[in-house]
């Protein structure tokens, strides 16, 4: 008789008890909290307050399973990125069988009660976090950001108004270039000839006076440049709108100071497929005639986010993120992780007497993507593929420029850029001769 492989013997297993989750296993981890007993209230106007997000009364068995990172690498990439081993534990914990709803996330519908409920709490835990005021929408959509550099311009302005953009590296000229199709965007100030490594001194800006909106994107994820305070728009009338998606939810922000704030999931706070939208109530209702219904923020705002199906389990997974930024202390005990892990990995790339480098200003070099090469340009693929052969992935830089990206985003361990640095000096103590 054949012998049956491990593989197979644990897929036989899960097959008579589909309630059990596949984990090699030396380590007991606790995920989350997982004993419930409470049902869910609608949300009334008022925010910031803590909801459950049981649609049911429900009573989840002890998720507790014993589990190993030996598998696990450490994950570099800027996005889809990392996720927290803990949320991910817990969504695999309820994958099957959704707090004994008797069904998975992925199978409900976006209308049902069990939905609802995760979403409001999403919402409300998003509220929470960021401190958003009362007359802001938040609103889950699709497209990614890149959808927004149109709907930007469709839903805050008419096709013949300016509009300004500080150009600080990729994302942000794209944006402005797809703008150009919707309204008349005026670059006000690029880094594109120095390379995208630097940030403009805000007094020095001429800003246009009838300016509908002033563009920034918060950190560019391509070239490391991150905006460590924000423009204040000169025309009273005008506002400022921020992509924040490699950086959301990194840091406390001043919501109040900006008009919209937009941002893609997949790098701080979810997996790949799910928008934010953080805008000012005031400035939905006057989209452009010719403005796709998919891309009216008002549509989305009357609908709660569910004029159509939402990317459900996508938003389930922000959720469980939301709780955890939570559980740590909100925003700003993780900002001080945040800043460990990054100056740690420059203060080893600025101690290296050349060896590496990182091009970036050091004012503005970002807390999440560390771009960096090295001074023997032709030692690089190796440098990636030895770093591959220890566990740590995706280290290689954005086609466009080249080197190295360390992209260590909230979820990112101090142990990840710990082992990172050790690498680093000890590759250099091997090719530095």
């Amino acid at each position: 008789m054949a012998t049956m492989s491990a593989a197979a013997a644990a897929a036989a297993a899960a097959a008579a008890n589909p309630n059990s989750f596949l984990l090699k296993s030396n380590t007991q981890i606790n995920a989350f909290p997982t004993t419930h007993s409470r049902s869910f209230t609608a949300a009334t106007t008022t925010v910031n307050k803590r909801i459950t997000c049981s649609s049911t009364t429900f009573q989840t068995p002890a998720a507790t399973t014993v589990v190993t990172s030996s598998d696990r690498v450490f994950n570099f990439a800027a996005g889809p990125a990392i996720l927290p081993e803990n949320v991910l534990l817990k969504a695999q914990s309820e994958l099957y069988n959704w707090r004994g709803s008797g069904m998975s996330v992925m199978e409900m519908s976006h209308r049902g009660k069990e939905f609802l409920s995760i979403i409001q709490k999403a919402e409300s835990d998003l509220r929470i976090l960021l401190n958003i005021p009362e007359n802001y929408y938040v609103l889950f959509l699709q497209g990614g950001a890149t959808t927004q550099f149109a709907a930007i311009p469709l839903n805050l302005c008419n096709p013949d108004d300016p509009v300004d953009y500080i150009v600080t590296g990729s994302w942000g000229d794209k944006a402005s270039k797809e703008a150009s199709k919707y309204c008349k965007p005026k670059t006000i100030w690029s880094g594109k000839s120095e390379k995208y490594v630097n940030i403009p001194s805000f007094g020095a800006l001429e800003q246009t006076p009838e300016a509908k909106y002033l563009h920034i994107c918060a950190n560019e994820t391509i070239h490391g440049v991150e905006f460590k305070d924000y423009p204040v728009p000169t025309n009273g009338n005008s506002l400022l709108v921020a992509d924040m998606s490699s950086n959301f939810c990194s840091k406390p922000v001043d919501v109040s100071k900006f008009g919209m704030i937009y941002a893609g999931a997949q790098k701080n706070v979810g997996p790949s497929g799910v928008t934010i939208v953080i805008i000012r109530s005031d400035l939905i209702g006057n989209a452009q005639p010719n403005t796709p219904v998919m891309l009216d923020y008002k549509i989305h705002a009357e609908n709660n986010s569910l004029y159509n199906t939402p990317p459900c389990f996508g938003i389930y997974m922000c959720g469980l993120v939301f709780e955890d930024l939570i559980a740590q202390g909100g925003l700003s005990e993780v900002e001080k992780k945040n800043v460990k892990k990054a100056q740690i990995l420059y203060d080893t790339i600025d101690g290296s007497n050349g060896f590496f480098r990182c091009p970036v200003e050091k004012s503005v070099r970002s807390l999440m993507n560390v771009p960096f090469t090295l001074a023997k340009p032709e030692l690089e693929a190796e440098f990636v593929k030895e770093a591959a052969k220890e566990k740590m992935v995706q280290l290689k830089g954005h086609r466009s420029v080249g080197g190295m990206r360390a992209s260590i985003y909230n979820a990112m361990p101090l142990a990840g850029v710990e082992k990172l640095v050790a690498f680093m000096k000890e590759f250099q103590a091997r090719h530095d001769v």
